[in-house]
């Protein structure tokens, strides 16, 4: 299996079912976005406001579509019904909403998946939805458009780290040449594309589609009983796996170099700093962690072993079998750029679908944002 480029080139877990808090109507029209993910099946429902969306609905459910796929190459039966069951949940809110604007799209599980037009064809006739799954290219585009609020102005170098279930996408923008305060801006018009980069905007210098997330990358040393052991194999695959990827041989920058990384793992473990016993997002989209903050949460999960990370109210019951696979990932990108921080973004494709659509339609404007100073 080898990493995806192009030719010549979550969120931290909630209830099995996300509470939707639905809001009150208001004038204005709706758009939703619905990610079909290796793990989850996730879904937004919003509407503009100013250069920000309002989400009215939301819906979050732990599928596993992609279970037993490294094995068999396949969708099995269960995962599927599972997927489908979900689908309806969405389905009824779509109409309850009265939501004409949408965007529907499948990732890394059906992209690979032998049987996938057979999940498609069921998905159409059980619940009436149009799923499109999108490409490797397309998927990391839209984590990066998502995290432009948190581009610093200061930044010159910019990474950008997608944690997937079954995929973990990588993009290294170079925005010396983009003005301070238009590169958050300049990051939200790459929605045009990685291959057509305009004057004075930001230019993708590589990116990469590595074909494990924290589910299929758990699934790949399942067999392995010792934690730390299987976790020590699982950063080694991982990093393997990246080298066709040309920033990898040369380091991070000195100056102006930012990582973001948007996933349930690192949301988690930006949860397990702050020590959060109840999730809240207002603490950690945004907040910035040094290497060495990341490392000791991560050596506290592999002190706790398999039974206490089940246990730990900050890691959660539908993330406890994949916080070290993701972990693993995390510290490995962290070994190979080193900087001083990681920005955290809790938000991704379901964000990045929801911008797309609105600056499409001339509802949401990109020049409305600021980034951070």
């Amino acid at each position: 299996m080898t990493p995806k480029r192009p030719a010549g080139a979550d969120a931290f877990p909630k209830p099995a079912v996300e509470p939707s808090g639905t809001r009150n109507p208001e004038e204005g029209a709706l758009y939703a976005a619905l990610d079909l993910g290796t793990n989850s099946c996730r879904m937004l429902i919003a509407r503009p406001k100013g250069s920000q969306f309002q989400v009215i609905d939301s819906f979050s459910k732990p599928v596993q579509l992609g279970q037993g796929l490294e094995a068999s190459g396949r969708l099995s039966r269960s995962s599927m019904a599972r997927t489908i069951h979900a689908l309806q949940v969405c389905r009824r809110k779509l109409e309850q909403h009265r939501v004409r604007n949408m965007r529907l799209v499948a990732t890394e599980a059906c992209r690979r998946a032998r049987n996938s037009r057979d999940l498609m064809r069921t998905i159409r006739r059980e619940t009436g939805l149009q799923i499109e799954t999108i490409g490797a290219e397309e998927e990391a585009r839209l984590a990066v458009i998502s995290c432009a609020p948190l581009v610093s102005h200061k930044t010159e170098t910019l990474m950008v780290v997608d944690i997937g279930g079954g995929s973990t996408e990588l993009v290294w923008i170079d925005l010396e040449d983009v003005e301070p305060k238009e590169r958050p801006r300049a990051i939200m018009r790459l929605s045009d594309g990685f291959g057509n980069p305009q004057p004075g905007g930001a230019r993708v210098v590589d990116w990469i589609s590595v074909p494990l997330g924290v589910a299929t990358l758990r699934d790949q040393f399942a067999d392995v009983e010792d934690d730390q052991g299987r976790f020590a194999l699982m950063s080694w695959y991982f990093e393997e796996m990246l080298s066709g990827f040309t920033p990898y041989a040369q380091g991070s920058p000195d100056d102006g170099f930012q990582i973001i990384g948007t996933s349930g793992t690192v949301t988690t473990v930006a949860a397990s700093f702050l020590g959060l016993r109840r999730y809240d997002r207002t603490k950690v989209d945004g907040l910035e962690m040094t290497s060495d903050q990341i490392d000791r949460v991560i050596h506290s999960y592999l002190q706790l072993g398999p039974d206490g990370r089940r246990a730990d109210p900050r890691i959660g019951r539908e993330r406890h079998a994949l916080i070290m696979s993701g972990a693993a990932i995390l510290q490995t990108l962290m070994r190979v750029w080193p900087t001083s921080k990681l920005s955290v973004a809790d938000r991704g494709l379901r964000e990045g679908l929801l911008y797309a659509q609105m600056v499409r339609d001339g509802v949401l404007a990109a020049d409305g944002l600021n980034g951070v100073a």
